[in-house]
């Protein structure tokens, strides 16, 4: 683990704020300065920010579905965005305006990359097709076909004359783009491969999976020349800016990593959680995290990390040194113009096709780009922009939630309670036809505005007393949703604890979550035992045994990651507590159970309705007979799952659109039942 001597900070989180709404997305950082944030959400809005600034740039609207994927050009001049739906706008920032819509996608985009020198863009989607798009026409000049599943990760080619692509059929495969034909696949990984990254200068590749392997693959011997594993799945891949090593980002941990030989140098606990991207900024790693509707950025201090060999071979004395006369890779010659594109393109798609101005209007109707503050927004970036700096160990990270405005001078401090993970969900009662709205509890004096930037709150007076916590106002009913703070600390209203109170009341809730923790810590070592001894159906059989959907969500996380791992008696044996887990009041383990049901819908359901479908077998066949009874059971359990998700889909909000693609999902079985 890396260490910094006396308080010298290694990483922090620079910022926190509501980006969205509603659910984000997806979050890109522009790596060209590092200093730009998009942000897309199930609003189907895109948001642009400057990082460490207090507001949002821009705000882009267009899309009709939520937004899955944003990316920037490599000058930051143009952003790419794809939707649910399968349709690409591409924007130019400068402008603020929409330059171009890009149809063809048959569902979710997934993956975006600009061209290096040509005004061309490759986008990557669930539908497992990969497509080129010239950005000055309105249809693709190639498509790549040849992935057996969703694609999660494309990338160019520093000399712009290869492709690489990823996704979750477990391979890497490398593209000519003249040819339009596959180079060579890479098959080691043996779950869903999320990142790729093209070395800066020399013919090399990297990926990092969700098995937890990042591997590099020699482009001119087409061989792995290093592979690494984590117990986390790898999330993004960046190498550094001279090539020297790579930087992986895992779940709330940053890794460097060499190769020939390959090892780890070093190790940076961030904190980050779902890493959504990395970038490089002056001498610092800038990462990208997002949850329910908040974005939050972090930093990393590249300056205290170990990213040569030589630095950590004195912890490291037993690795062998490369050979002496290993010679170096070819590198990368850039062109200095963009990719030419073959006859049989241009066949395809005539030179001097024009958007007419029906199209451009028609585009205008349902798109707008809405700038809040041009200010911020860096034209003309500099050229070596200023590190960001950490903050002193009290001081807490940037936070832009509307729940920390309002503020006035002199005032303390008000902090209201975020939201916590699992999230309850509040069930709002709607008054009857007619009747009037129950008005809501009296509010208080307004909260004051807050201080100037960069002014500290000051501390109140020592004859104030500290302000009461927050109320939280009820929904629909007099009943309260959400957390109150005076419910964890006092049953005593209108009180001031003293110090020694408010220590006892923490130290009482500690020992209490470490009981909990350590129960929930045995019971997977247990579950974890018995998948090894006998396989997952017998795990998922122990979880369930337990009687605790927690850990039953873990277990169901684990291979909703890798969808080779289901079978129909998990199924059998799953289907019920995903009946459970929708019914939930916790978000995540409502938002576990949809994931399995459209895994156990998408592959398993053809195979149900297959086997239900060619009735009873003539003569004796065992394995038939067990399998079209798993069938039935699993067809039962989707059609009491099915009635759930209608009676739910009808609710209002976020979680009602979740329950309206599952009934859209489900919807075979009316079809077929």
């Amino acid at each position: 683990m890396a260490a910094a001597a006396g308080t010298t900070k290694i990483s922090w989180r620079l910022q926190e704020f509501e980006a969205h709404a509603s659910r984000v997305c997806c979050a890109s950082l522009g790596k060209s300065t590092g200093r730009l944030l998009a942000s897309g959400g199930e609003d189907c809005k895109v948001n642009i920010w400057s990082v460490s600034k207090a507001n949002c740039i821009m705000s882009l609207c267009g899309h009709k579905k939520a937004v899955e994927v944003v990316h920037f050009s490599a000058s930051e001049e143009q952003l790419a965005t794809g939707s649910q739906s399968g349709s690409i706008l591409v924007w130019d920032l400068e402008a603020a305006k929409m330059l171009r819509t890009l149809p063809g996608h048959k569902s979710s985009i997934t993956s975006f990359g600009f061209h290096p020198f040509g005004d061309f863009l490759v986008s990557g989607s669930t539908d497992t097709n990969i497509k080129m798009w010239d950005l000055r026409r309105k249809g693709p000049i190639y498509r790549y076909k040849g992935h057996t599943a969703a694609v999660r990760s494309v990338a160019f080619s520093p000399d712009g004359k290869w492709l690489a692509s990823a996704g979750d059929d477990c391979t890497v495969k490398l593209w000519d783009l003249k040819q339009a034909k596959t180079i060579t696949e890479f098959t080691a990984h043996t779950a869903t491969v999320a990142a790729i990254k093209f070395h800066p200068n020399e013919y090399l590749l990297a990926s990092g999976g969700a098995d937890g392997w990042v591997r590099l693959w020699d482009l001119e011997k087409f061989c792995q020349v290093g592979a690494l594993q984590d117990t986390a799945a790898v999330r993004c891949v960046t190498f550094s800016a001279d090539g020297s090593c790579l930087f992986s980002g895992h779940a709330d941990v940053l890794r460097v990593c060499a190769w020939e030989p390959e090892r780890w140098l070093d190790a940076v606990t961030v904190g980050w959680g779902p890493l959504a991207d990395l970038a490089l900024c002056n001498q610092q790693l800038m990462g990208v995290s997002h949850q329910l509707s908040g974005v939050s950025t972090y930093v990393v201090d590249l300056k205290h990390v170990k990213r040569s060999a030589d630095a950590a071979g004195a912890d490291d004395e037993a690795a062998p040194a490369p050979p002496a006369d290993a010679k170096l890779r070819r590198s990368y010659q850039r062109p200095s113009q963009g990719l030419k594109r073959s006859a049989e393109a241009e066949r395809r798609s005539p030179e001097g096709e024009r958007r007419s101005a029906s199209e451009d209007e028609a585009d205008e109707k349902v798109s707008s780009a809405e700038i809040h503050n041009a200010q911020d927004y860096p034209r003309t970036p500099p050229r070596m922009p200023e590190p960001f700096r950490a903050p002193p160990q009290d001081e807490p990270p940037v936070n832009n939630s509307p729940l920390f405005l309002h503020q006035q001078p002199g005032s303390p401090l008000v902090t209201r309670i975020q939201r916590v993970e699992p999230t309850v969900m509040a069930c709002v009662t709607r008054p009857a036809a007619g009747q009037p709205l129950p008005a809501p509890p009296a509010a208080g004096p307004p909260l004051p505005a807050p201080p100037a930037a960069g002014q500290p709150f000051p501390a109140p007076p020592a004859s104030e007393p500290a302000p009461p916590p927050p109320q939280i106002f009820p929904v629909g009913r007099h009943e309260p949703s959400g957390l109150n703070v005076a419910d964890f600390l006092s049953g005593r209203r209108g009180v001031i604890l003293s110090e020694n109170e408010v220590l006892n009341h923490i130290r009482n809730g500690h020992k209490t979550m470490c009981v909990v923790l350590a129960n929930r810590h045995k019971n997977l070592q247990s579950v974890r035992d018995v998948w090894g001894r006998h396989g997952i159906k017998s795990a998922l059989d122990a979880a369930v045994a337990m009687d605790d959907l927690s850990i039953v969500v873990d277990v169901l996380n684990i291979i909703n990651v890798q969808p080779s791992l289901w079978k129909l008696d998990v199924c059998a044996s799953s289907l019920p507590q995903i009946d459970k887990l929708l019914q939930s009041k916790y978000e995540s383990y409502m938002q576990c159970g949809c994931t399995s049901l459209k895994i156990i819908m998408k592959y398993f359901w053809p195979l149900i309705w297959d086997m239900l479908r060619a009735g009873p077998s003539v003569g004796v066949d065992v394995t038939r007979e067990e399998r079209q009874q798993k069938c039935r059971v699993c067809c039962k359990q989707l059609q009491n799952i099915n009635n759930v998700v209608k009676s739910k889909a009808a609710q209002v909000g976020r979680h009602g659109c979740a329950f309206g693609e599952l009934r859209m999902l489900l919807a075979q079985l009316d079809q077929h039942l």
